[in-house]
């Protein structure tokens, strides 16, 4: 039997741990509040483990429901923890009827900042790249680039390009927009 292990933040790891999911947002207000705060850092460490980046409201999320022991969390719970995530600008809805969220564990400046760290580590300074290359290239396997978000590489490539830190060239179609460097 397949197990749906729901993760719990200890001591900036993530560990298995079986839990029964209280299905609906506690009635009392400073218990809700502690609940939202504690959902939205698991959330987000659940998603950036796993490479998650967009969770829609009415899709199966291993976070909102528990197949051991058949709970899932209300509707109403899914939407105000991720509302709650969008209104400290963790996270953007995708949609004007908010079915889909997506997910910002970096927000776009700090993914910049890696981006940056990443062409310095790797001796890319003024050298010109691909976007799918920071997606998919053998420089990015095993950092948090790899298989990034398009959206959210493309608008953190934005916030370099009006630091003056590189320079975004169009192709013919997306997957050959290029980028130069120049850090």
């Amino acid at each position: 039997m397949m197990c749906n292990a729901i993760f719990v933040i200890v001591a900036w790891r993530l560990v298995p741990f079986e839990l029964v999911l209280s299905s609906y947002l506690q009635p009392v207000k400073d218990t809700r509040e502690k609940q939202i705060q504690l959902w939205k850092e698991l959330i987000l460490e659940y998603c950036r483990t796993h490479k998650i980046f967009v969770v829609g409201l009415d899709e199966d999320f291993p976070l909102f429901s528990n197949q051991v022991i058949e709970r899932s969390l209300s509707h109403e719970a899914r939407e105000a923890f991720l509302s709650a995530l969008v209104s400290e600008g963790r996270a953007e809805w995708l949609d004007k009827s908010h079915r889909k969220c997506l997910l910002l564990w970096h927000r776009i400046p700090d993914w910049a900042d890696l981006m940056i760290s990443f062409v310095r580590d790797n001796g890319l300074e003024d050298s010109v790249m691909t976007v799918e290359e920071i997606r998919s290239g053998i420089e990015s396997r095993g950092t948090e680039l790899h298989g990034m978000d398009r959206t959210i590489l493309m608008r953190a490539l934005k916030h370099l390009e009006h630091r003056g830190k590189l320079a975004i060239f169009k192709g013919t179609s997306a997957d050959d927009e290029g980028i130069k460097f120049s850090i």
